[in-house]
C-alpha cells in the first residue's frame, strides 16, 4: 500500500520525503490557501521534491472551467494528477481528461455507488473521504470494503485513495481492507511511528548501556 501525505507544507512534505513515507502528495483549496501561495507555485514546488503522484485540485464546477483549469495544472510536470470534484460535471471531465492520457483524482466521494461511476468514467485514482463519514456517524471503512470488492468485481483498474484519514486505526483499517492508497496529515504519519513499549524498551537499553564498562 503506497502512503501519501495530504499537505501542501513543503518542509512537512520534505520532513516526510526524508522518512521514506512519501509515494505521493495530495493537496486541496485549504491545504493551499493555508501557505500564502499561488496556487500553481506550491505544485511546481511539491511536484520538484516528489517523484510520485501530486494531486492538484481545480477550484471550478463547469466542466469547461474545469478542463481550462486541468489542461493548465498538467503542463507543470509529469507527475501531477488532476483533482476534481464528484459532481455530473466533473465526471465529463474527467472521461475527457482520461482519453487524452491526462492523470486524475476524483475527491468528496462518500458512497460506493459514486465510486462506480469514478471508476466507468476512467479516473486514475478516487478519493473516499472516511473521517468525514465517521464525523455523522457513519462507518467511513465500510465503504471501503464495498468499493474495494465493487472495483474486484469488475476489474476497474482505478485506485482507492483512502483520504480524511483522523487517526492510525483507519491506515490500518485501509490496509486489511486492501485500499491501494492513503493519504495521511504529517501528524498522523508521525503517530504511526510511535508506539510506548517502544519508548520503554530504548530508554531501557539506554540505561542498561551506561553499566557497560568503557
Amino acid at each position: 500500500m503506497q502512503f501519501y501525505i495530504d499537505s501542501a507544507d513543503i518542509e512537512e512534505i520534505r520532513q516526510a520525503n526524508s522518512r521514506g513515507w512519501v509515494d505521493g502528495v495530495t493537496t486541496n483549496p485549504t491545504l493551499v490557501a493555508k501557505t500564502g501561495k499561488r496556487h500553481m507555485d506550491v505544485i511546481k514546488e511539491i511536484c520538484a521534491e516528489v517523484k510520485g503522484l501530486v494531486s492538484a485540485e481545480v477550484i471550478s464546477t463547469t466542466t469547461d472551467a474545469m478542463l481550462k483549469e486541468g489542461y493548465e495544472l498538467a503542463k507543470i510536470a509529469d507527475n501531477v494528477v488532476v483533482k476534481i470534484p464528484m459532481c455530473e460535471e466533473g465526471l465529463i471531465a474527467v472521461k475527457k481528461l482520461a482519453a487524452e492520457g491526462i492523470k486524475t483524482n476524483v475527491t468528496l466521494v462518500f458512497s460506493p455507488l459514486q465510486a462506480l461511476l469514478v471508476a466507468k468514467a476512467g479516473a486514475t485514482l478516487v478519493s473516499p473521504f472516511v473521517g468525514r463519514l465517521d464525523d455523522i456517524a457513519t462507518d467511513g471503512m465500510s465503504l471501503i470494503s464495498q468499493m474495494r470488492q465493487i472495483f474486484d468485481n469488475y476489474d476497474y483498474q482505478t485506485q482507492i485513495l483512502v483520504a480524511s484519514i483522523r487517526h492510525p486505526v483507519h491506515v490500518l483499517d485501509s490496509a486489511l481492507i486492501g485500499a491501494d492508497i492513503v493519504t495521511i496529515p504529517f501528524k498522523v504519519m508521525q503517530q504511526l511511528a510511535q508506539h510506548p513499549l517502544t519508548d520503554k524498551g530504548i530508554a531501557q537499553f539506554l540505561k542498561d548501556a551506561q553499566k557497560m564498562p568503557n
